[in-house]
């Protein structure tokens, strides 16, 4: 038992000893029977919020109006949650109003899907099933608990939540379910962004991107979320350089790939994702072949309308766009300078950008050449100081006679570039060369 099975273990076994029914809910349990540790254990009770909060000193009203409370105890939270079922769902998010009940069966019936429909008893280590999520789990199937048409109208996040669960866990979603999803695809217009966003992240970012894609596209809900992205498929490229095929099958190999690396932030994620979003509206048939002029710059601009849209921070947007901007720089690294290759591996975002790069040789023409170069390259910038200090400051400049101004920012950019490429090695030898260089 780890220590916050540990933890919510004692939360159960307090309210039990205040004559309370308490049990582990929801994907925890699923992660059990999995044999994988839960990332968070929920607790459904029937004690009601009030009674929640004058149990333990320390809470938060999270939910209060859906019955849910956050427990911290040993500096760790826990949300417990009363017994419910729900009324209406006018907002396709929300029930307006909530009936506390006080059986896990009922409670088992409002919630979305089998697999997440299930009770663990911490103290008798025993599962509680009332919806069959035990066997859908045996069996690998995504299915909702009752008609999937009526818990998909109630919140429209859903269906995008059974395709993640049925690509994270390697799922299939049951016939009912996948028919009831495509029906209502357009429904999930009606979630704000924030929340498509948390989901598609987690989609992205699960270890089954590459299943994640092709299922929001078998589904429908692609073209809803993400019309950008669904517009690649059926965009051919030039044989030469893309074998594998049409643009979106060569993102669909890279988000593949994307799955084998240890770590998969959002932004990666998402510069991947989008990496060639610029092509289809930059699709050209020259007399030599397909190009798309300019997609990488047309891509970043598109990447940051889509990435406001689903309300990404300010700096995630920066970095994705960036992403998406200098993935086609990657090819002529060989051939910069040397100051201008060492900018372009000191920015914050190059550590991903180069394993994007690879990804994007891999699922085209499979040089790795240009990686390989800048993998050695990477290795050699790293022992140095990736921002020398300047020899000569904008003091300095004055000094020598140089009148403040914009001139001073081209001077002191070429002064890095020759200490870069360790040109220049005191304050007194580049004084000379800034007088030489330029002039008064």
């Amino acid at each position: 038992m780890n220590q916050s099975e540990r933890i919510a273990t004692q939360i159960v076994k307090r309210l039990r000893d205040k004559g309370f029914q308490a049990l582990f809910a929801g994907g925890c349990v699923r992660d059990r029977l999995m044999g994988n540790p839960p990332k968070d254990i929920d607790i459904a009770t029937d004690a009601l919020p009030e009674q929640i909060q004058t149990l333990f000193p320390r809470t938060v009203p999270v939910g209060i109006q859906f019955g849910v409370i956050l427990v911290v105890e040993e500096g760790a939270a826990f949300q417990v949650a009363t017994f419910r079922s729900d009324g209406k769902y006018l907002d396709g998010r929300h029930p307006v109003e909530v009936n506390y009940s006080k059986t896990p069966p009922e409670d088992a019936s409002r919630r979305d899907f089998t697999i997440n429909g299930l009770y663990f008893d911490p103290i008798a280590q025993k599962i509680l099933d009332f919806v069959g999520g035990r066997e859908d789990i045996q069996k690998k199937i995504v299915r909702t608990i009752g008609d999937p048409k009526a818990r998909f109208q109630e919140d429209k996040l859903r269906l995008l939540r059974a395709v993640r669960f049925a690509s994270t866990l390697e799922f299939e979603i049951e016939k009912e379910t996948f028919a009831a999803l495509r029906a209502l695809a357009d429904k999930i217009a009606e979630v704000s962004a924030e929340r498509v966003r948390e989901e598609l992240v987690k989609l992205l970012s699960g270890g089954h991107a590459e299943r994640g894609l092709a299922l929001l596209d078998e589904t429908g809900l692609l073209p809803k979320i993400l019309p950008e992205v669904s517009r690649m498929k059926g965009v051919e490229q030039p044989p030469q350089f893309h074998p594998e095929g049409d643009v979106f099958i060569h993102t669909k190999m890279m988000m593949g790939m994307l799955d084998h690396l240890p770590e998969r932030p959002a932004v990666l994620a998402m510069s991947t994702l989008l990496h060639d979003v610029g092509k289809p509206p930059t699709f050209r048939q020259a007399p030599d072949r397909i190009r798309f002029d300019n997609h990488d710059r047309v891509g970043a601009r598109m990447a940051r309308d889509i990435c406001h849209r689903l309300r990404f921070s300010n700096d995630e947007i920066d970095q994705i766009a960036e992403g998406v901007e200098k993935h086609m720089d990657f090819k002529n690294a060989p051939k910069m300078r040397e100051a201008t290759l060492k900018r372009f591996m000191r920015r914050p975002t190059f550590e991903w950008e180069i394993e994007m790069h690879r990804m994007d040789c891999l699922a085209s023409h499979r040089d790795l050449t240009v990686y390989q170069f800048l993998t050695q390259k990477y290795a050699e910038f790293k022992k140095e100081v990736p921002k020398p200090k300047l020899w000569v400051s904008g003091d300095d400049l004055i000094q020598m006679g140089f009148a403040p101004g914009p001139r001073f920012k081209e001077i002191l950019s070429a002064v890095e570039d020759e200490q870069l490429e360790h040109h220049l090695n005191s304050k007194e030898e580049t004084m000379q060369w800034v007088l030489k260089k330029f002039p008064i």
